[in-house]
């Protein structure tokens, strides 16, 4: 029976890393669907946890996401077979690409076909944010981190990394303060 979930963690991953395109912000629709809804393996608030986490962690965000999935489902185990299942596609669409890039991509139709692909990822992406927003922000101190942080990584050079750390501490304190007040 373990095995058979393992199998069914790899080819879960393994289909989320091979249909979707543009990285890790364009697989969270495809993962919701998979993961939340049909294999109910994860809550669409720890799928968006993962995410953070995974944006805070090297490497990967699919990756990353694929890995806590993984480990949270079936330990160390279910990690690595999570993880290999999302790199899995990739690894081989990118082996018989290069193999043959080179011959077509020069071709109209070529360039017009990765146009294509990249505005597919851009929709995909503008769905996600949007999705994660609805998810996210609930309050007005959720506005005014997101216009606080989008304003200083995009005009600034404050690094994200502090961004992010600081936004952790709001959010804790905030909660923290929700709870002594429930009490």
């Amino acid at each position: 029976k373990n095995m058979k979930q393992l199998f069914e963690l790899f080819i879960s991953f393994a289909r989320i890393g091979a249909f979707t395109f543009g990285g890790g912000y364009a697989m969270l629709p495809m993962i919701e669907k998979e993961i939340v809804e049909k294999k109910k393996w994860a809550t669409s608030d720890e799928i968006l946890d993962y995410y953070a986490i995974g944006q805070c962690t090297p490497g990967l965000i699919a990756v990353n996401t694929a890995t806590f999935i993984g480990y949270k489902g079936k330990g160390i185990l279910g990690a690595i077979i999570a993880t290999l299942g999302v790199v899995f596609p990739s690894l081989i669409i990118i082996t018989v690409i290069s193999m043959f890039f080179e011959h077509f991509q020069d071709y109209t139709i070529v360039q017009h076909a990765l146009g294509g692909v990249r505005v597919a990822v851009a929709a995909l992406i503008v769905h996600t944010i949007t999705k994660m927003w609805k998810q996210s922000i609930k309050d007005w101190l959720g506005i005014l981190l997101f216009i606080f942080s989008f304003i200083a990584v995009a005009f600034s050079d404050i690094s994200p990394v502090i961004i992010i750390i600081l936004g952790g501490i709001i959010g804790t304190n905030k909660n923290m303060r929700k709870k002594a007040d429930a009490k």
